[in-house]
């Protein structure tokens, strides 16, 4: 395994997001379009633009609706070259630049006659979020960039936005029961689209790059309106407690973690216990002042760089991932998640993706692994040097 493999994990440059929720984003589109031309298929495109990359998602569905949902299926997938789109504040014209790839392999798989009624929608996750609480306006012109990109292809361009917490954590649990069944179901008995005699709803955990979000529905009522989103899909009404909570995904949850390391003896030098023996990392003192996930460094230690030199100590590296959470403002435990955030009870099963999954890949865990066995996959990587990886 290469060095430039483990880095690019140990980093955290994982997938935001990847087909979960952009499902639930062509859903909506599907309800509000319609046409006039026969046609046995429609198409719609959506980029997904998370906090590391972009990725351009489309999709095809029968022009007929289950109780006014469409079925869609997705036909071809295209990774945007470069980083996120939130990275592009020196040059905003980049941001989209860095989309027309994808757009032309795009208009090579749908059919010409169908270009111009195909919507397309851009969705920016949480990097994008981020860059809006430092600079609205650099935020704004990468939007406004990326629009201009899309808008010159022959496409119905639905617009480019920053899409809240909230509705991302609702379209992965959407898109999680959609892709598992759980809302409808093709039923051969009775030749059509059925709602499951015993639907088995899940709850989502999404572990993005930059935030984490959690969506399920609860056994109860949810005591904050403003936590309550409703759908109706499929013929059904439903009511789910969604919640995003931006600076915790795992990018931001490791630049907090090196924030915290920081705030121990002032050094060069400083040992990473999260890092294995024999890595080292040059980490600017500066970028962790200006990030807002973190707590500006004092003034004496803002600038310069700092090597952090992994010690590979698995249960220090726990220590430290605690530590950036913060349960104190939780009034009732039971109604609390962290941050004094109201959540219900949690209820019924989850399913876990993205950087999740992508973790217990790397550690060749099964998707149903116990927890046990989750625990000393890790210990054992975590006793692994860096030399043992190259």
């Amino acid at each position: 395994m290469g060095s430039k493999w483990n880095s690019w994990y140990l980093r955290g440059g994982l997938t935001l997001l990847g087909i979960f929720s952009l499902t639930a984003l062509i859903l909506s589109l599907v309800r509000i379009h319609s046409t006039t031309q026969p046609s046995e298929n429609k198409y719609g495109l959506v980029f997904d633009a998370g906090s590391s990359h972009t990725s351009l998602f489309v999709y095809q569905w029968p022009e007929e609706k289950e109780n006014d949902t469409g079925m869609v299926s997705q036909m071809f997938s295209c990774n945007v070259k470069g980083p996120g789109i939130s990275s592009y504040t020196s040059n905003p014209p980049q941001a989209g630049g860095s989309l027309r790839e994808c757009l032309n392999a795009a208009m090579r798989v749908i059919p010409p006659e169908r270009q111009q009624e195909s919507p397309v929608y851009l969705g920016a996750t949480a990097g994008m979020r981020l860059l809006r609480m430092q600079n609205e306006s650099a935020a704004a012109q990468i939007l406004e960039a990326v629009s201009q990109t899309i808008q010159k292809y022959p496409v119905n361009f639905q617009g480019a936005r920053i899409i809240s917490g909230k509705e991302e954590g609702a379209f992965g649990w959407i898109t999680i029961n959609y892709l598992l069944n759980s809302f409808t179901q093709y039923s051969a008995k009775d030749r059509g689209w059925i709602r499951p005699p015993s639907a088995n709803i899940l709850g989502a955990l999404d572990l993005g790059g930059a935030s984490t979000q959690i969506s399920f529905i609860p056994a109860g009522p949810i005591a904050d309106p403003s936590e309550a989103l409703q759908f109706r899909l499929y013929g059904f009404d439903y009511t789910i407690y969604s919640h995003s909570y931006l600076c915790y995904g795992q990018n931001e949850a490791f630049q907090r973690v090196i924030r915290l390391i920081l705030d121990g003896p002032a050094g060069v030098e400083v040992g990473h216990p999260c890092y294995p023996k024999g890595y080292e990392e040059i980490v600017q003192r500066a970028s962790l002042s200006s990030n807002p996930c973190t707590k500006p460094l004092p003034p004496t230690a803002s600038s310069g760089n700092v090597t952090l030199v992994g010690n590979g100590n698995v249960t220090l590296c726990r220590e430290k991932l605690k530590a950036i959470f913060n349960f104190s403002g939780c009034r009732d435990p039971s109604s609390c998640g962290f941050e004094g955030t109201y959540q219900p009870r949690v209820n019924g099963k989850f399913l876990a993706f993205s950087a999740y999954y992508y973790t217990f890949r790397f550690l060749n865990l099964t998707v149903t692994s116990p927890l046990a066995t989750v625990e000393r996959a890790i210990q054992i990587f975590c006793a692994r040097t860096w030399k043992d990886g190259n």
